[in-house]
Parts: C-alpha cells; structure tokens; sequence
C-alpha cells in the first residue's frame, strides 16, 4: 500500500507540475471524430486521411524524440505513432510526462507501421484527463504460439468493488454486459410488435405482493407511513388488465430482503407481463417464442454451451408436471400427501426443511435440492400443488393443483407462469391462507391486500402472467457462472479500512 500511495502523489505531482505550465489537465470538450475499429476497418479509404481519436494511453514506447503509444476508446484499441518535430517540443514534453491510464486526444493521418498495424500519426496532442491512480494493467504475451495473459486484474471482489477499473482493463466484460443490453431490447421489441404496452408501476409500495419474499422496509417522513420496496410488480400490473389494458409489460427492478448467493442479488431485474384471455398452455408457446427470438436475434443460433454440454432452446421444449418430475428424480409419489408426510419425506430424502414451512414450501424445498439441478435442457415444469401458490387459478381438471410453470434450463428456473387467479373469492381465502403461514413464523408468506381484491372483485377476465428474471436470462446466454458478472454494480458488504 505504501508503494501505491506513493505513486498517487508521483501522479499529484506531475498534475501540479502540469498546471505550471499553464495547461489544464481537465478540458471541457474534444472533437472525436473516429473510434479505433472504425479507422482499422476502413482502412483503405482512411488511409492518409486525418483523423481525431481520443481514449485512455494504455501503453507506451519511448524512443528519444519519437513515441508509440497505445490509446483505448469505447470500441477498441489504436497505435498512435509520436514524433516531436510534428507535434512540437510543449505537447512531446507534455506527452512524456503522461502516465498510463491518462486520457489524450490525437490528430493526425491513418497509415500502417512496418509491421503491418494500423496507426494514427500524431501532428496534434492535447491531454484531456490526467489520471492520480495506476491501472492494473494486464499484460500479454505469446508463448509457443499462443497468447498468454500475465498480471491479471482477477480478484473477484475488487473487480466487483471497482467495476469501473475492470471495465478497462478487462474488455470481455463490456462484452457481457452488451449482451445484456441486447437482450433486453430484443425482448422489448419482441412485445411491442405483439401488441403489448410497456408501463411503469410504482416501487415505493404501501403493501408488498406478488411474490414469496422479504422486503426491504422504508418510512416516509411527508406521510409518516412504512413502505416497502417492491419485491414483484405482479399485482399492481394485474391491477391494469382490470382497468381494461389488455396486454402489459415492465422491466422493473425488483428487492428481496434475502441471502445472496450466485444467483441472487437484493436488488434484481424482472420482466413482468400479463396477457388478458389466454392461459398457462398459451404462455408456453409465447416464452419458447420469445427465447428463440433472443438467442436468433442476439447469437444467432437457438444452441448455446453449457458446462461441456450444448443446449437446445428449439420448440417444443419438454413438458413435465411437478409431481411426476419429483417421482421421477426422487422415487417418491408425495401426491396427496399432508404436510407431515411431506415432512417425514423430507426427512428421508436429506432435505432440510423448518418448522415454520408449510406443505408448499416443503414440495418445493425436495423438488429445488433433487430436481431443479438435474433439467439442463429446456422444460416446463407445470401443475404445482395449490399450497405453494396463491396466486395462481386452480387446475381445471384437478383443485389440488394450480395451473403454473417454470421453465428450467441449464438448472434453474428462468421464468415463472401462471394461468393468473381472477376470482376474488378464492384469492382472499387463498391470502388467509397465507397469513396462517405468516403468523407460524414463514417471513416469505404473502400479506393480505385489500385493494388488490377490491380490483379483483370489480371483475379481471381470464388472464396468463409470465415474469423472467433478467440477471438470470443474461447469465445463461453468456455463459456466466455468478449473477455478479451480469450485473454492473452487485451489493457487497462494506470494504474493510
């Protein structure tokens, strides 16, 4: 640490040096007007034509009165060749005084060095940023013809910490998270031209619904109430096929007051959306759709790799009811079994449970420790016990059952479906249900709310809700093992001083 504070004050030092000269460090504007990969691209109808460039110096050569210089900008990297008798003694001192990680600006001509690289001859310099903190700069080399990585900038949580630093020093993570951002407007395109209505719902929520969670809590000073950070938009969204919106949808952020692990984050990406008369068997064609339009649209192809595997996102993707897939997995037919049996099958299967769970959270405890792993190829799991969701309408052909789906793929859930629970009768004995759990002790039950049954009592027609956790969608089309390599800024606990 005393080595790093020591070259911030070198860096302090030539800053202030620098501001003698009577230059300042930190203009306001620079007229860009080509990025690296386009100049490399178009070489030949840029060559010997001049050019502005701007980014931060990533390397540098000293060769007495001339230089080569790497700068990297937002698409790429670029040489830059120096020659004082070009740019004059005042820039070529000044550039000699720059560290890596400063930004510059550079005009000049498009040619290729004797090697073959496509570079910018300098006749113009200007600094635009001086950088007080060293990069760590990853370097390369080759090695039997192949390209070695050295002093990499690896550690997981410092890059986590300083996403800005890995951003620069490690640009296969900007890919990712251009994929994510792809994906999100695939997704978004895809709804519009289905005729579906994008909205936002509120965050700040006098009472928290939708899903199986715990919220953060807040108080408002103005009203002196609590509120809640939203853990599902699914209620408020339900609220608007009421009012006669027929096709909804929101990519909102959501907050659950939970564990943090690969897969969970406090504070994630949802894409909520309901469709007014349709039901679960509609919505499953309507997700594989939607995820073959993604990876086409994004990848170009319906296969991704998995884990040494490969998988198939093609239709029709495997269909396979709760039930039967435990009894598949497991061996065990726990239909119509009561909670303590479920219990004493828990018990059996090595499944920890506790004794604030009811029977829903039970099934759903063996079916997420022996199944869920196992389904790497794309499949419905569908008609889950009435217990474990309040939220959904009851089988048609069943009562002990709901009709729901999650798509599993590559061992985890990737969305949640419901044929969506519209009469308000079965909805409030359903939330008393719920709140029987509350009082045993589940923090994860779902709280009564009376205006969303006063909407269902003004009368909501039939209707299929669909959410997809984005952070896990992003995850599995990029190839990420951890949901803090697709979110920017993930929550970490404080730095130690």
């Amino acid at each position: 640490m005393e080595d790093y504070n020591q070259l911030v004050a070198i860096r302090k030092e030539k800053l202030e040096k620098i501001r003698e000269k009577g230059i300042n460090p930190y203009p306001y504007v620079y007229n860009q007007t080509h990025f690296s990969e386009e100049i490399k691209e178009q070489f030949e109808t840029l060559e010997g034509q001049t050019v502005a460039v701007a980014g931060r110096i990533m390397s540098v050569r000293l060769m007495g009165k001339a230089a080569f210089c790497h700068i990297q900008d937002s698409k790429g990297r670029i040489q830059v060749y120096l020659r004082k008798n070009e740019i004059g003694d005042e820039a070529f001192e000044l550039f000699k005084m720059l560290d890596i990680g400063d930004y510059a600006g550079i005009g000049g001509e498009v040619f290729k060095t004797r090697t073959g690289e496509v570079s910018v001859f300098a006749k113009k310099f200007e600094l635009l940023a001086k950088s007080l903190r060293p990069l760590p700069i990853v370097k390369e080399k080759e090695e039997d013809g192949q390209k070695v990585v050295f002093d990499q900038f690896a550690d997981k949580e410092l890059r986590y910490r300083q996403r800005y630093v890995d951003l620069i020093v490690n640009p296969e993570v900007k890919d990712v998270f251009i994929t994510r951002c792809k994906i999100i407007s695939a997704m978004r395109r895809f709804l519009d031209e289905n005729d579906f209505l994008e909205v936002e719902t509120p965050i700040l929520q006098p009472i928290y619904g939708g899903a199986a969670a715990r919220p953060f809590i807040t108080h408002h000073n103005a009203l002196d109430m609590t509120l809640y950070l939203r853990i599902a938009d699914e209620l408020y969204l339900k609220r608007l096929i009421v009012g006669g919106i027929d096709r909804v949808y929101e990519f909102g952020k959501d907050f659950r007051n939970e564990g943090m692990d690969r897969f969970h984050n406090p504070e994630f990406t949802m894409l909520e959306l309901y469709v007014a008369y349709k039901d679960y068997k509609w919505m499953m064609e309507f997700v594989e759709n939607l995820f073959n339009h993604i990876a086409q649209t994004v990848l170009g192809t319906v296969k991704l790799p998995f884990n040494g595997q490969e998988i198939d996102l093609t239709p029709p993707w495997r269909r396979l009811s709760m039930l039967d897939a435990i009894k598949e997995y497991t061996g065990e037919d726990i239909s119509g079994m009561d909670e303590a049996a479920l219990r004493k099958t828990a018990e059996k299967l090595d499944v920890e449970i506790g004794p604030e769970m009811g029977a829903g959270k039970i099934i759903d405890e063996i079916f997420g420790e022996h199944v869920e792993p196992k389904l790497i190829q794309p499949t419905f799991i569908t008609d889950y016990p009435v217990e474990m969701s309040p939220l959904a309408k009851k089988h048609r052909d069943n009562p002990r059952l709901v009709e729901r789906f999650e798509p599993i793929i590559g061992g985890k859930e990737m969305a949640n479906a419901f044929s969506e629970l519209n009469d308000p009768i079965d909805q409030r004995q359903r939330f008393m249900e719920q709140m029987k759990l509350k009082d045993r002790g589940d923090q994860e039950a779902q709280v009564l709310d009376e205006d969303f049954l006063r909407a269902l009592e003004t009368g909501m027609p039939p209707t299929a809700g669909l959410g997809i956790g984005i952070d896990r969608l992003v995850m599995l089309f990029t190839g990420q093992k951890s949901i803090r390599d697709v979110i920017f800024f993930p929550q970490m606990r404080p730095e130690q001083k």
